[in-house]
């Protein structure tokens, strides 16, 4: 298991740097997934739908408004980490196929053996790069694609631009949906330019965060939904501003300022996203 502080937390080298599993004091079987000392996930081995991080939430709102409660969904996860959300939508939407990519294949192995999701051989968990698992997916074969990748809590740049986007396009169904996790800070200068990459081949699009993220006044996550449809902004609005810790839905002419004329990202331009400030994450310990 590697080494450990304390009774229950343990620390762990994986491929991608230190692993690190913290119980949560307020949830008996509850789990904080950390790498190099970023959260990456939170889970609850007993419930499945309790979604500890904001982000998390926003993105479940999407996965719960695209379909029908309870109708299964075919979805391709970019990036694993605890794998919160496949069990999310496990749970939720019975039936589901879902593929997972991480690249971290010591990563999985810790998850499986320590934090081990009920069996199902429609949730497929396979250690490939991105966008790698990408290009070799059947066009019009997803629902759903979710990315939610980091490494050292930065996206990595080829998966930021605009020929990634057209991958993601091209492996969603008609009406299907790209939900991404975009974490930047002031000015949202990554974030902007992910909205007007994405928007040129998913061009019906909002953006979901707290007001204060969204004005870029401090570093955060922001969740971007977008699709070939419009998508469910009055319900997501709902949500965000219902949630334990409030947040606003930008869409249309907002999203537009929001862009601002925001240049679309190539690949031979393309760098890692915005890294957080220093001593920004911290957990109960």
């Amino acid at each position: 298991m590697g080494r450990r502080r304390g009774a229950d937390r343990a620390v762990v080298p994986v491929d991608t740097g230190q692993a690190e599993l913290v119980p949560d004091p307020d949830r008996p079987g509850s789990w904080t997934l950390l790498l190099d000392g970023a959260p990456q996930s939170h889970v609850d081995l007993a419930d499945p739908t309790h979604l500890e991080f904001e982000y998390v939430r926003r993105l479940a709102a999407a996965i719960d408004l695209v379909a029908p409660a309870g109708a299964p969904l075919r979805v391709l996860h970019l990036g694993g980490g605890a794998l919160t959300l496949p069990r999310y939508v496990q749970a939720t939407r019975p039936g589901s196929t879902q593929r997972v990519s991480e690249v971290d294949g010591a990563l999985v192995d810790l998850v499986r053996r320590e934090l081990p999701w009920p069996a199902d051989p429609r949730l497929r968990v396979r250690v490939a790069d991105a966008r790698a698992t990408l290009t070799s997916s059947r066009d019009g074969s997803y629902d759903v694609v979710v990315a939610d990748v980091f490494a050292g809590a930065r996206t990595p740049a080829h998966l930021t631009s605009v020929e990634y986007a057209a991958e993601v396009a091209r492996v969603l169904r008609p009406d299907g949906c790209y939900l991404a996790n975009v974490a930047d800070g002031p000015p949202l200068r990554h974030a902007r330019g992910q909205v007007a990459t994405v928007r040129t081949v998913l061009p019906r699009a909002c953006l979901v965060g707290d007001a204060a993220v969204l004005r870029g006044r401090r570093y955060g996550n922001l969740v971007l939904v977008a699709s070939r449809v419009e998508p469910p902004v009055p319900e997501l609005t709902r949500r965000a501003a219902g949630d334990w810790f409030p947040g606003r839905v930008l869409a249309g002419a907002e999203l537009d300022r929001f862009a601002g004329g925001a240049p679309v990202v190539h690949d031979a331009d393309a760098t890692d996203s915005t890294p957080p400030p220093p001593g920004i994450f911290s957990v109960r310990r």
